[in-house]
């Protein structure tokens, strides 16, 4: 799966990894919906930097089609709350 992390680039992962991260984005999405701010921060730094570390970055010059869009780590709450779906930022 491609997944552009906004204003970062692309990364190209493994189904496989979608377990780990699923689970960041399940306590992303409690986060958000209790309005922790400072868990909500924690978490999705966790998770980007978990798409960073297991996927492959894609070239720059690299035009993919994105299957996934991530907010940016500077993204605030409310940004990230209207990018929500109701399984959260990752399906599944």
């Amino acid at each position: 799966m491609i997944v552009r992390i906004m204003g970062e680039g692309q990364v190209k992962l493994a189904d496989s990894h979608f377990t780990e991260l699923n689970k960041l984005d399940d306590e992303l999405l409690e986060e958000i919906e209790a309005g922790d701010e400072a868990g909500f921060r924690s978490t999705l730094n966790a998770l980007l930097d978990a798409v960073r570390r297991l996927g492959e970055p894609l070239p720059d010059d690299a035009l993919e089609p994105s299957e996934l869009i991530l907010p940016s780590p500077d993204a605030t709450l409310d940004e990230v709350k209207e990018m929500l779906s109701d399984d959260g930022l990752i399906p599944g």
